[in-house]
């Protein structure tokens, strides 16, 4: 069953790659959405895809990449929006 999640990840999760290696994750998992950086020093991703695969990929923000340094991951389920990849905005 295909799930849609918002998710925001607070801490030092900006100039690390975070974004990146996010997109990296997404398609390893065959999730569909977009990630992008927040004003508020945050990131925000949207993301869509079978129910275990939105989990791993929740519980690889808890991390994500090397040098982040992530201290709370807000996710909620949303909605599908029916996205067709995922994608890096600015």
């Amino acid at each position: 069953m295909i799930r849609s999640y918002k998710i925001i990840i607070r801490g030092k999760v900006q100039g690390v790659g975070y974004r990146y290696n996010a997109q990296a994750m997404a398609h390893k998992l065959n999730l569909c959405g977009f990630v992008r950086n927040q004003f508020d020093e945050s990131v925000l991703t949207h993301a869509e895809g079978e129910e275990e695969n939105i989990h791993r990929f929740i519980e690889w923000c808890n991390t994500g990449p090397r040098l982040a340094d992530v201290t709370e991951v807000i996710a909620e389920e949303q909605d599908p929006k029916g996205y067709q990849t995922f994608e890096i905005k600015r």
